[in-house]
């Protein structure tokens, strides 16, 4: 097709232009600027948020999570609720980064680069020198499609954005009463007996006919309906589809290891003992200054008698965790310890005493005691590893132009998926049964949200064309093609009648029990003393003593003016509760301790509570407006019955 084009670019140039032309002149750019409101899901302070913009920020967040949690189930990551909160996540960036613009809050060089050294991935790519090996660190960003400065930018953004929210969390407070009013309602516990009148005892009582059978299949065929199923062909390429295709240069291999044995062998430890002047955060420059005088006073003493290094530590160090052992920490790795500290630590010789190191802890005096180099291991141990590592590299290069190349040829001859295949070296799979939700226990592609949409759209089902490439995981594409498609039907009688039978004595069930139970209630309402009810239980939010979180809800939540008294709790499908709440409980008192980790935990209540409140203050501000509906959740009863389907 595309050479056909290339063949006649001028006659096709003119047609362009002929077709093109006209509608702009007919229709304008306002057609232009329709199509892109179109796309508008969200406005923050007159800034517009497009349908683009959420899919990218969604793609971002469900790679993350899948590189994460590998076994996370796909179809939560991809369901309207996920999505929907993809899009407020977005809306809260914007909101915070209009904040922070609007407050001139900055993040300066300084602390952009204090964040950078604290993120451990960026960390792990430090050679052994102590710099950062630039290579990898464009690698890290370039597969997150952006570039170190795009990368820094955002990360910039990220920190100026989190100044609007932490001056309000440092502020919050509750005092000891509060919290202890909030915290002894909430975990308040109630004497109570509970009367169950369950769907399964009432279920056997019911008699049904053929007649009431046909009926409820009647009128609830939805129910009994034999979902639509396709079989199918697919293929796919992932990272180690290409990886499996390069073959390695044997002088690369060796070359590479000439150039990084020192580094794959393993990092040099150190072993050396301190002694800590510390300075608490937000001290003075007197206060600092003062603790300077005194490290410099035992530099002196330990640089005149090395020996008394460890009595000196003992006696005057202030770091609680080495005191006690002289101020020995062991070995340890460069990336172990803060800069400062392993440079000054890394750069000197076996038995030497530093200077007057300063890092954020305080001041230290540091003497190395042991030197640990790791033993170079040879070319023919590495190899395997080499090799794995270098094609590991190469794939993830040539992943893209291979991906460019699938992407195309499923497109491009969208009626076979073997040229591609074959171009590709690829194994074209089949699955028979295939249904538009995956069914229970599949996994991988198959299990794919976006993959079975894709196969279920109309033109795969009725022209039986590839669908396009479907990203199905990272560094993974799938495109697959429906050789057999069988539509939804409702299934025959005589073939859901057991089925049938079991959905009707449950409904019928939970309708005797409901009926029983509100009579039960009704009854000992008017005479307290005729009821029949099991031994008293003491429940609470936090025992709830086998009962349904419905029945504790309810019974916490009962008026408890005037006791004993009578409620009831439907449970649906479940049945129906009666509940006699005898006297409430007041709560044990907890131990210093434990009261003050509560206490601690009302705070951080309260703290998320004010930082909601402002954050919602801060979307009226800004005028953040959602256009997108927000998906309504399921019931429980409603996932149960979908379940059962």
């Amino acid at each position: 097709m595309f050479e056909a084009i290339r063949k006649h670019s001028k006659i096709v140039l003119g047609l362009l232009f002929l077709l093109i032309i006209p509608s702009f002149v007919l229709f304008g750019i306002e057609r232009n600027r329709n199509n892109e409101s179109a796309q508008v899901v969200a406005t923050v302070d007159g800034q517009d948020i497009t349908q683009n913009e959420w899919d990218n920020a969604h793609k971002n967040e469900v790679d993350r999570l899948r590189a994460s949690t590998p076994t996370l189930d796909a179809k939560l990551l991809d369901s309207p609720q996920a999505r929907y909160a993809s899009l407020e996540r977005v809306v809260r960036d914007h909101v915070l980064a209009a904040a922070a613009s609007k407050s001139r809050l900055v993040t300066s060089d300084q602390r952009l680069a204090q964040s950078l050294q604290e993120n451990p991935t960026i960390a792990s790519l430090r050679k052994p020198d102590g710099s950062l090996d630039m290579d990898r660190y464009r690698q890290l960003v370039g597969a997150q499609g952006m570039t170190p400065e795009m990368f820094e930018a955002g990360v910039r953004r990220d920190l100026s954005a989190r100044q609007v929210m932490v001056g309000l969390a440092g502020t919050s407070f509750a005092t000891s009463a509060q919290a202890d009013v909030a915290l002894n309602a909430f975990l308040e516990k109630r004497e109570v007996q509970v009367a169950r009148f369950n769907t399964a005892d009432f279920a056997s009582k019911v008699t049904l006919t053929d007649a009431d059978l046909e009926a409820f299949y009647k009128s609830n065929q939805a129910l009994f309906q034999a979902p639509e199923q396709a079989s199918i062909e697919y293929v796919v390429l992932d990272l180690d589809t290409v990886k499996n295709s390069i073959t390695l240069n044997p002088q690369d291999v060796k070359t590479y290891y000439d150039q990084n044995a020192a580094r794959l062998s393993g990092q040099e430890e150190r072993r050396a003992s301190h002694i800590l002047i510390a300075v608490p955060k937000g001290a003075s420059a007197a206060e600092r200054e003062k603790a300077k005088a005194h490290a410099q006073e035992l530099l002196a003493m330990v640089k005149k008698a090395p020996d008394s290094f460890a009595e000196v530590a003992r006696k005057d160090s202030q770091d609680p965790g080495s005191a006690a052992k002289g101020g020995d920490l062991d070995f340890f790795t460069r990336d172990a310890m803060v800069k400062p500290f392993a440079d000054a630590v890394f750069a000197m010789k076996k038995g030497d005493i530093s200077d007057v190191v300063e890092t954020e802890y305080g001041y230290h005096i540091i003497k190395l005691t042991d030197i640990k180099v790791p033993k170079q291991r040879s070319f023919e141990e590495m190899k395997p590893e080499i090799e794995a590592d270098l094609k590991n590299q190469q794939a993830q290069r040539k992943f893209a132009e291979t991906a460019d190349a699938f992407t195309n040829g499923v497109y491009e001859q969208a009626d076979s998926l073997k040229p591609v295949a074959d171009k590709l070296k690829l194994q074209i799979q089949t699955a028979a049964n295939v249904t538009r939700k995956p069914a229970p226990g599949v996994t991988g592609v198959l299990a794919n949200a976006k993959f079975l949409e894709a196969l279920f759209a109309p033109d795969s089902i009725d022209k039986k064309r590839n669908t396009e490439a479907v990203e199905t995981a990272p560094n993974q594409l799938v495109s697959g093609r429906v050789t057999r498609y069988t539509p939804s039907r409702i299934l025959p009688f005589a073939e859901v009648k057991d089925n049938v039978r079991q959905r009707l004595l449950a409904v019928r069930g939970a309708a005797l029990a409901r009926t029983e139970g509100m009579a039960r209630l009704a009854a000992w309402k008017a005479n307290p003393a005729a009821a029949v009810l099991p031994p008293a239980v003491v429940v609470s939010r936090d025992q709830a003593q086998n009962q349904p979180g419905p029945v504790v809800e309810a019974i916490l939540r009962a008026d408890s003016t005037h006791l004993p008294s009578f409620i009831g709790v439907d449970l649906g499908a479940q049945g129906y509760a009666v509940a006699k709440i005898n006297k409430i409980i007041p709560r044990e008192p907890s131990t210093d301790a434990a009261a003050a980790q509560e206490r601690a935990q009302f705070t951080q209540w309260v703290a998320s509570a004010e930082a909601l409140a402002y954050y919602d203050l801060l979307k009226e501000r800004f005028k953040a407006t959602i256009k997108v509906p927000k998906p309504v959740a399921k019931t429980a009863e409603e996932l149960s019955q979908a379940a059962t389907q």
